[in-house]
């Protein structure tokens, strides 16, 4: 009867560790199958652990109990290692979701310190437990005599603790989250990529990669430029000569930002006069842009409108401070005053290949007109018959969406609108208005197609002009609806039917 029960006892154990050992195949190699897939991962760890956990309850033994009854050594070996086991897989499953639930938030990079302080916690519980319910020793013991072992290595390690520390200080505070735009005080700046135990990772404009450690972080003084959401302020400070009314050059800095596409116009920009003296006035032009990451496509553009407008209004740019002694320039100087047709097409790239009778002739035809601010120039599918360049001011070209008028682009002085009527005979897809008191010059279509006779090479010019503005109202209006899919060659082909013009000779 002994024998019995000692072979029926046997036949379990064997029974167990043989489904423990299928256990353990089974896992590692669904484990390798569910790679990169963090979510599934999780489900195989759990059910692991759940039939894991089934196999020793059924079997009577307690993972969480120290007590092993039985005199077998192999018996015990077996039970210790499945014991350890349980404890490990059970340690698994909360490190799998602590990485889950950061993935789901979509920030696994921002939680990466803090995601790595929990699972540290968790393994060195576990290994606690196993070291208490597994070999059944005394945990006060082993945390005691690790104390002075845990003295020793951080008096050696203080320079990376200090940092680690410091690293869970910043993830705590949050002064900053991965995304955000920040500013050292010893000019540092750069967007936060990633936050780990040791450093924080910002990239900078010109897309380098900066590693700040956690500890000099903690300790410098920081701006956080992203603020509540993305919009980012920004300024640009100009210097003129003060040969015009204050006013007059405040109104000219106030059309190049109307006249601006990259900055937001709600809340509205604005144009301070921060200085004055003899030798220069200085301008603070104050704008907002959609994120920080557009604030130097934002600058280019204002700069380019500053020298546009400035030369339009006849306004002479000023030296740097350091340049004072530099002799002030007569007022009304014709080459900083560009105010004839002649110097208008000179300015533009469009004009540069005329020679300078071909720019004289042309300049000669040309019409002066002008629009009163808030004047509507051209209807929304109304057709023009001539070129019109934007001498002085700001012209809005505005499309009807849901009842209400929105902005296609802005244009400013140098700038050039009616080419679609011109070139194509086609309607305008949407109403062009000035937005501020205007001077345009007009070039007659018949003017036009004389000099593309001659200048084949303006037709090429032009399709690329025109495929570019109809690319930009494709990408308004969102459908093709109202513009036909055509590329600059197409356009350029139509140009040259139409007023017969040959092919560019290139040479």
């Amino acid at each position: 009867m002994v024998e019995q029960v000692s072979w029926q006892v046997d036949r379990l154990a064997h029974d167990a560790i043989s489904q423990y050992t299928v256990l353990i195949i089974v896992m590692l190699l669904v484990r390798y199958l569910v790679q990169g897939r963090p979510a599934l991962r999780l489900i195989v760890h759990f059910v692991f652990f759940a039939m894991l956990t089934a196999v020793l309850v059924t079997d009577d033994v307690a993972p969480w109990s120290a007590d092993i009854i039985t005199t077998d050594l192999a018996r015990r070996i077996f039970l210790g290692i499945a014991k350890t086991t349980w404890w490990i897989a059970g340690a698994t499953v909360l490190v799998a979701s602590v990485r889950v639930f950061l993935i789901f938030e979509r920030k696994p990079r921002e939680g990466r310190l803090i995601q790595d302080l929990l699972v540290g916690i968790i393994y060195l519980s576990a290994a606690l437990a196993v070291i208490a319910f597994v070999f059944s020793l005394p945990v006060g013991t082993v945390i005691v005599t690790s104390g002075v072992f845990a003295i020793v290595l951080g008096l050696a390690l203080q320079s990376t603790l200090n940092d680690v520390f410091s690293g869970i200080a910043l993830n705590l505070g949050r002064p900053y989250s991965v995304g955000d735009w920040i500013s050292l005080e010893d000019g540092v700046q750069g967007r936060v990529v990633e936050t780990n135990w040791r450093a924080t990772h910002l990239l900078s404009g010109s897309n380098d990669l900066i590693i700040v450690p956690n500890s000099a972080l903690a300790k410098a003084r920081l701006t956080n430029l992203t603020g509540s959401d993305e919009v980012h302020g920004a300024t640009v400070t100009v210097r003129v000569v003060p040969t015009r009314r204050p006013s007059l050059i405040e109104e000219a800095m106030r059309s190049v930002l109307l006249s601006a596409n990259s900055i937001l116009k709600s809340p509205p920009p604005s144009v301070a006069i921060v200085g004055l003296d003899s030798s220069a006035m200085e301008v603070e032009l104050s704008f907002r842009v959609p994120g920080m990451s557009r604030t130097a496509a934002a600058k280019n553009e204002i700069y380019d409108l500053v020298y546009r407008h400035a030369r339009a209004a006849g306004i002479q740019l000023g030296a740097p401070p350091s340049n004072r002694a530099d002799p002030d320039p007569v007022p009304g100087n014709p080459v900083q005053v560009p105010g004839t047709a002649w110097r208008l097409l000179n300015a533009i790239p469009l004009f540069a290949t005329l020679t300078e009778d071909e720019m004289k002739s042309l300049a000669g035809s040309m019409k002066r007109l002008t629009f009163k601010e808030g004047a509507v120039i051209i209807d929304q599918d109304a057709s023009m018959s001539s070129l019109m360049i934007i001498r002085n001011g700001v012209v809005v070209v505005e499309r009807e969406v849901e009842g209400l008028m929105a902005d296609v682009t802005r244009l400013a002085p140098g700038d050039l609108f009616g080419e679609r009527g011109v070139l194509l005979g086609a309607a305008e897809p949407a109403r062009i208005r000035s937005l501020t008191f205007v001077v345009v010059y007009q070039i007659a279509k018949e003017d036009l197609a004389s000099l593309m006779r001659d200048r084949p090479i303006l037709a090429e010019e032009l399709g690329l002009l025109l495929a570019r503005r109809i690319e930009n109202e494709r990408q308004f209006i969102d459908s093709h609806r109202h513009l036909e899919e055509v590329q600059p060659t197409s356009i350029a082909e139509k140009i040259r039917h139409l007023f017969e013009v040959p092919h560019a000779d290139h040479r």
